[in-house]
């Protein structure tokens, strides 16, 4: 599981009066699509689509034809986690050319045929079991091992605390934005004390993207007991 993310020099994921920051040049637009060449599937929560009304695709074409080469969907499966079941179609959301996924906590009727009980514009429905561990072993199962999240805020805090994250892509913008909307939800309490731990994430690179822009890429360490006991 990889974040994908360009946040501000504070934090921040949008304006403190909320909508799209539009964080990212150029550079970070093609660090981007190459997370989404390497990846099966992106997740991202209701309230980003709300925002954006769209997902990220790859517009490179050598990214895609890599992909077609390598036996695979010109663009990853666009996972939606939400509460929510129906969304507005005319977003162009559900014209981009990609499988549409939802990812629902609300368990699929018994014995509902599989064409009545997924919400149209979504040609998969998995129910959420409550466990991301157990969610992410399922979605292997699926052939979707290669994850990329592209937010919101509480779905990379949910995450977290489930400490599934094995990856950070970073791209710091220079910029300050003040508010709210931060990456990682400011009232976020009982991440595990590994996450804690000085020695919890290992710098992999710095990349410097143009635009006084700059990307961090983290790994999860997991190759030693980090416990803050």
């Amino acid at each position: 599981m990889r974040i994908v993310l360009a946040i501000s020099l504070d934090g921040r994921l949008a304006m403190s009066s909320g909508g799209k920051a539009m964080l990212g040049g150029g550079g970070d637009k093609r660090a981007l699509e190459k997370a989404l060449a390497w990846s099966d599937a992106t997740l991202m929560g209701g309230g980003t689509l709300r925002a954006h009304r769209s997902t990220c695709l790859i517009h490179d074409s050598d990214l895609v034809r890599k992909r077609v080469q390598e036996g695979r969907t010109e663009q990853p499966i666009s996972l939606l986690v939400s509460r929510e079941r129906r969304y507005q179609l005319d977003w162009r959301f559900f014209d981009q050319p990609i499988q549409r996924w939802l990812l629902s906590p609300l368990e699929v009727r018994q014995g509902a045929s599989h064409e009545r009980d997924t919400p149209i514009g979504f040609s998969r429905q998995l129910p959420l079991c409550g466990d991301w561990k157990k969610t992410i072993f399922e979605l292997a199962d699926f052939g979707l091992s290669r994850l990329v999240l592209l937010g919101g805020a509480q779905l990379i805090a949910s995450f977290l605390k489930a400490d599934v994250v094995d990856e950070l892509q970073l791209t710091i913008s220079p910029r300050l934005l003040g508010g709210t909307y931060t990456w990682v939800p400011t009232a976020l309490e009982n991440l595990p004390n590994e996450l804690q731990s000085p020695e919890a994430w290992l710098l992999k690179g710095t990349e410097m993207l143009g635009g006084n822009e700059l990307i961090l890429r983290y790994f999860r360490n997991r190759s030693v007991n980090l416990s803050m006991s």
